[in-house]
């Protein structure tokens, strides 16, 4: 099949062919594949194992059938049989395909995982040399081989003793059944086991089998759900987090496979997990693929495995065995959600307990129990088991070390154990462990079971599991990791500058660093598009569902090595313009008749060039000037408005801040009083302009209020500042013009003196009650009087219930979450605030708020007025001097410093064919197309959707340019000019192929976050969901080849996709925890909605970095790790932030040395959880984390309040919260989960 830009996992295992290893065995009829999909063919022998569709695509295949994602999938699931052709099926593809690889890797031969082709993505570790071989999964079986996929009886087929010498172990692996011993432990792919472990092989007996808990479900996998409670989300933003419950130990060690390196288990006693170890791996492993096109991927075909003259079962597949169950190995379909569990006998390093004995798994502590399955001998899986890849063989991962398992014969099948030998192309995705990439774990708790369309092993194909829950359940190394995309991109892309001058080009993703070269189209900085190649129509739209959308942040600060937009200055006449659609001049316009006239790239029309703008043209058309002027041949510059351009036909007045302090009995209480008024004194001296050797213009005033407002005279004649009180705060007015705006170097002793009286004046205050709506009128009542535009930081403590205009009630009802009427909390309750924001824009007043509340304020209210006047709002809860001055200082000084404009308009125009249809940000609209904004900061976006009005050319492509016309700091009225080219075409493929998934994201989230004011949030989840699945399905039904629908398709550039929307959809505002609060659900709708994409991307996927790996030679950070709770080593230290909070988190065997070097101390029960800055130690290692730290609060706009979280401790709980691949505590689905629940619904569309 031809090579594609996709993955494909196979969920579902096609039928089988002849099964490559000579006769079938007895009984068996198509075993199911484990890989995804591995769904029992019908009876047939297995296809070229397709299935085992390589690690190809690195994505596993999709949810089982009838899985929910959410809901625990009941093992019932494939009452389909599974339709993947074994022969033909492409590997899981999720989307990134390579060319197929045909077959499957030789059994023994090292398989290559990934086999996408290059440049696909691979999950696996990158190739090195000789793929391991792994030993043909199928363990011997004994015949009475169980049925997955019924009910499954317990072990009871009992795999024949364990061998016992090393060669029968070889044998074992390598072949089928080898005399009666029982599958060899570790399933293909899988890494041995620790030598603790007994053989796996050893027979297990079915009574023996305890109850596995699904305890140790790898983060990635949910866990069970009573397994590892998930912390629930606290409340996060700002206040103390509630206190938890420490998380109970049982929770399964985090296996490192994150980047911490294995140590030694840790004694988890509670945890070990015993579960039962992964199953073996998905049939693929062993079974050769039949050389066709299983894999879609890129890359080439995986050598066929020669043929065993023994038929041998296919790798983890148990044949069906005609009589009993399958083989327990496997693992797809075990009954019971079988978790991967550590090898049997093998401890795993992450758990401490005592390695469970092979035959039965000691039940888990606290998990539930789990049928142990017999045969399922994988080695551990990630999360359980050593800190295996997730469950395959240990992965060359590099987080993980694989343990060596005793007795396993060496050679080959170490290698395979030690992990799949990278597959070429496949590059960092962990190597699958079966070598499909849907390979099934152990079942997932919470799967249904065997990927919808598989069926069950053994069973027959259509059977519907009974009721075990066991499923199988994807292998997280095999489905896309976010960190390989990210990690792909900065060496793909991070070297070389980004020239923007050809169109339609995506640029590098927002994690990767890189330079810019403004040729022609507007930095990435500036505007990042959904898709860099639009539908050329309307209905080619509306049936890929891609949304078509710009994320607009146009005063974006610019790193040293660019030079900011040139400014062109016309003079009295001011900027060349279209006669008709009024479009700035730009490189789009072409200039014809010699010189004298230009035809408008937006509407075609045609104008005059002035006289004094008049310029020859050169051979090809373009102006001989063309590159000595901006404006064409630059994406972004600036022009000197002329006074046309000016409110009232007047130059504006120099903009003012006025601060208005809340002196009510909880400010000055909790020290945020003196803390303002303190910070004022030296803050004055950094206000904003547009040199640094001139001092700033800005005029500033001064405001303090409870239930009545103090207004101050600070007039530079004066010895003292005078008070003003208005107590009348029904009808608010200005009780002094001259004196109240200032100007700060003239009046800076009076102001200092002001600022010390103010904590003294209300030291003794009794009054608890204050007011709200007053205080802005009165900050606009006085821009209003001084003719100037500006800006109001108010410092707030509390619910305004003193009599006054915009008085609120406290009507927090947590009764309503969930109900039709929770929309109602989202939305202001009193209609005051947005007729008071339309007043503060038509003045240019904008207002931030920096809330300090210790209970419920209404920020859905309290926050209309600077969200709508393109302010922004600070939330302290609980504020603490001691804890929270840090953070309120630093959030206060970037608030008052940052470049900014006032008084702002923006209009986006577009070329014939699409329009902006609809805004998303912190602004106000009196019309469709003005976005106005009463200040507009260098942290501001706004979001911009299109929608076909005609056709598009594919010649001309789409244009797009967004004019804000704006007030600078320093009184110029100037229009920032901010010009994108975007191809067109009437291929789906194409526009697949130039997506930006980061940016599609951050416009699903704010289009869902808008949407949870007028829709249940059940909906808006649903409909996300929906969407997600109809780009997806369109793309599989018109993009991709044919290919079984057991195999889950993404394209290349969306194979995040789901992992990142299943991160939006956990999301506190969309399923709150039960401690999430109102006020946090409303602060985080309106934070989000003026977001950038690499703010939105680092919110919903935090960075999380091992920070044990880290290279003091190198400048460069260590590569990050996936989100899941498996991905941490018990013996490192992690830094997770997402652009809100900076935490520490330390392993409880974490090394002395490094403890002593980050803490200075060596005991980890020395370290003081309650610390917010690191001590400054004299080494490199303290130098250099802490440099770390500083460098990534100065990427974020906030910032970041340090949290030291240590290993099972309470606040642990928080900290999970942000392990966004895992289920969540508030009923998020795991990554793994999702990602079967977006195959099923992508199936249900297809169908």
């Amino acid at each position: 099949m031809r090579v594609r830009d996709e993955l494909r996992m196979n969920v579902n295992q096609q039928p089988h062919m002849a099964s490559p290893y000579g006769q079938p065995q007895p009984g068996y009829q198509g075993y199911p594949q484990p890989g995804y999909g591995g769904g029992h063919v019908p009876s047939g022998y297995p296809a070229q194992y397709a299935p085992y569709n390589g690690p190809g695509s690195a994505y596993q295949q999709g949810p089982p059938q009838g899985c929910s994602p959410y809901a625990s999938f009941p093992t019932k699931t494939l009452a389909t049989n599974l339709v993947s052709d074994l022969s033909s099926s492409s590997p899981l593809d999720l989307g990134m395909r390579g060319p197929p690889t045909s077959g499957a890797p030789p059994v023994s031969g090292a398989q290559s995982y990934s086999q996408f082709g290059q440049g696909e993505t691979q999950n696996g570790p990158p190739p090195m040399g000789a793929p391991p071989q792994r030993p043909p999964v199928s363990q011997p079986y004994t015949p009475g081989a169980v049925n997955l996929s019924g009910p499954q009886p317990p072990f009871s087929q009992q795999f024949g003793a364990p061998p016992v010498s090393m060669q029968h172990m070889t044998n074992q692996m390598a072949s089928m059944q080898v005399g009666s011993t029982a599958p060899s432990p570790a399933g293909p792919g899988y890494a041995p086991p620790s030598v603790s472990q007994a053989a796996m092989s050893a027979p297990y007996t079915p009574a023996a089998r305890p109850p596995f808990q699904p305890t140790s479900t790898s983060p990635s996998q949910p866990p069970p759900a009573e397994a590892v409670a998930q912390p629930p989300p606290q409340s996060y933003y700002g206040g103390l987090p509630p206190a938890q419950q420490p998380f109970p130990t049982a929770v399964p060690p985090y296996s490192s496979t994150g980047p911490a390196q294995p140590q030694a288990p840790p004694p988890v006693s509670p945890q070990t997990f015993p579960q039962a170890p992964p199953v073996s791996q998905p049939p693929f492993s062993t079974a050769q693929v039949p050389p066709g096109p299983t894999q879609s991927y890129g890359a080439p075909l995986p050598p066929t495995q020669p043929s065993f003259s023994r038929p041998l079962l296919p790798t983890s597949q148990p044949s069906t065995f005609p009589a009993g169950p399958p083989p327990t190995s496997t693992p797809s379909q075990l009954p019971g959600v079988m978790q991967p569990q550590p090898p049997v006998s093998q401890s795993s390093p992450y758990h401490s307990g005592p390695p469970p004995t092979s035959t039965g798994f000691p039940p888990q502590v606290g998990a539930p129990p789990r049928p142990p399955f017999a045969g399922m001998q994988g080695p551990p899986m990630a999360s359980q088991g050593p800190p295996l890849a997730s469950q395959g063989p240990p992965m060359a991962q590099a987080n993980h070390v694989p343990p060596t398992q005793p007795g396993m014969p060496p050679g080959p099948i170490s290698a395979s154990m030690s992990g799949p030998p990278p597959q070429p192309g496949m590059q960092g995705y962990p190597p699958q462990q079966n070598g499909a990439f849907g390979q099934v774990r152990g079942p997932q708790p919470g799967y249904t079971g065997p990927y919808p369309g598989q069926p069950s092993y053994g069973a027959p194909p259509a059977a519907p599991a009974p009721a075990p829950p066991s499923t199988k359940r994807l292998d997280p190394d095999s489905i896309p990791s976010p960190i390989q995309v990210i990690e792909d991109d900065k060496a793909n892309k991070g070297s070389e500058p980004f020239s923007t001058g050809v169109r339609g080009q995506a640029p590098p993703l927002v994690t990767t660093k890189f330079q810019v070269k403004d040729q022609g189209n507007a930095s990435p900085r500036y505007i990042r598009c959904t898709a860099y190649n639009m539908p050329s129509n309307s209905d080619m739209a509306k049936q890929s569902q891609v949304p078509l959308a710009a994320v607009i942040k146009p005063l974006a600060p610019l790193p040293a090595d660019e030079t900011p937009p040139y400014l062109v200055d016309h003079g009295e006449s001011g900027p060349i313009r279209c006669n008709r659609c009024k479009a700035y001049m730009c490189p789009y316009m072409q200039f014809i008749e010699g010189g004298r006239r230009f035809q408008c790239g937006f509407c075609s029309c045609v104008t005059e060039v002035p006289p004094h703008y008049f310029q020859h043209l050169d051979h090809t058309g373009k102006r001989v000037d063309c590159y000595d002027r901006p404006e064409l041949s630059m994406g972004s510059y600036e022009f000197m408005a002329t006074v046309d351009y000016c409110k009232n036909n007047k130059i504006p007045q120099p903009p003012a801040f006025i601060f208005l302090i809340d002196v009510s009995y909880n400010a000055v209480k909790n020290g945020m009083v003196g803390i303002v008024c303190q910070e004022l004194k030296t803050l004055l001296d950094y206000l904003p302009r547009e040199n640094p050797d001139v001092e700033s213009n800005i005029r500033v005033g001064f405001v303090t209020y409870n239930k009545v407002l103090h207004f101050y005279n600070v007039k530079a004649s004066l010895a003292q500042p005078q008070m003003m009180v208005v107590s009348d705060v029904a009808d608010m007015f200005v009780p002094l013009l001259d004196g109240f705006l200032v100007n700060v170097s003239e009046s800076r002793v009076v102001i200092e003196s002001l600022l010390d009286q103010i904590p003294e004046m209300f030291a003794d205050t009794r009054e608890t009650e204050t007011v709200f709506g007053p205080v802005i009128q009165a900050g606009l009542e006085a821009l209003k009087a001084a003719d100037c535009a500006g800006k109001l930081f108010v410092f707030h403590s509390s619910l305004p219930i003193a009599e006054a205009p915009g008085k609120l009630k406290n009507r927090e009802d947590k009764k309503l979450v969930g109900t039709d009427k929770e929309k109602s909390l989202f939305q202001p309750q009193v209609s005051f605030y947005n007729t008071l924001a339309k007043e503060c824009v038509a003045q240019g007043c904008c207002v931030d708020l920096f809330l300090f509340p210790n209970q419920y304020v209404d920020v859905a209210t309290l926050g209309v007025v600077p969200t709508s006047t393109g302010g922004s709002i600070y939330k302290y809860t609980y504020f603490q001097a001691s804890s929270d001055q840090e953070r309120f200082l630093n959030d206060l000084r970037r608030d008052v410093q940052k470049p900014m404009g006032f008084d702002a308009v923006m209009r986006v125009r577009t070329s014939t064919g699409i329009r902006a249809t609809d805004f998303f940000g912190s602004f106000y609209m009196s019309n469709t197309t003005d976005v106005e904004l009463a200040g507009l900061d260098c942290d501001k976006t706004v979001t911009v959707e299109f929608r076909h009005d005609d056709k598009l050319s594919e010649e001309t492509g789409a244009l797009m340019q967004c004019a804000v016309l704006y007030t600078s700091c320093s009184g110029q009225r100037r229009l920032r000019i901010l010009n994108m080219a975007v191809n067109c075409c009437s291929q789906l493929a194409d526009l697949y192929r130039n997506c930006e998934t980061d940016t599609i994201i951050n416009f699903f989230a704010k289009y869902a976050y808008r949407s949870v004011l007028s829709s249940p949030i059940k909906n808006v989840r649903d409909s996300l969901v929906n969407q997600c699945a109809q780009i997806l399905a369109c793309y599989r039904k018109n993009c991709a080849s044919p290919s079984s629908a057991g195999q889950l398709i993404l394209p290349e550039c969306m194979k995040l996709l789901p992992v990142y929307l299943n991160c939006v959809l956990k999301s506190d505002v969309l399923q709150p925890g039960a401690d999430v609060s109102l006020d946090d659900r409303a602060y985080l709708r309106q934070l989000v909605s003026t977001m950038d994409v690499s703010e939105s991307h680092v919110f919903f996927y935090p960075r999380l970095l091992p920070l044990q790996k880290l290279d003091l030679e190198s400048i460069s950070l260590p590569v990050a790790v996936r989100d899941s709770e498996e991905r941490l080593s018990r013996g490192g230290v992690y830094l997770l932030e997402n652009g809100l909070n900076i935490f520490l988190w330390v392993g409880v065997n974490a090394q002395q040395e490094l403890l002593q070097n980050i803490f200075g101390t060596p005991a980890f029960g020395q370290i003081d959880p309650n610390m917010t800055s690191l001590p400054a130690l004299d080494n490199p290692f303290s130098k250099r984390l802490r440099e770390i730290i500083e460098s990534v609060r100065a990427q974020r706009s906030r910032y970041m309040k340090l949290m030291v979280v240590k290993q099972e401790d309470k606040l642990e709980l928080i900290f999970k919260h942000f392990l966004v691949e895992d289920k969540s505590n508030n009923g998020g689905a795991s990554y793994v989960d999702f990602l079967c629940h977006m195959h099923k619904e992508i199936r249900q569309l297809l169908s």
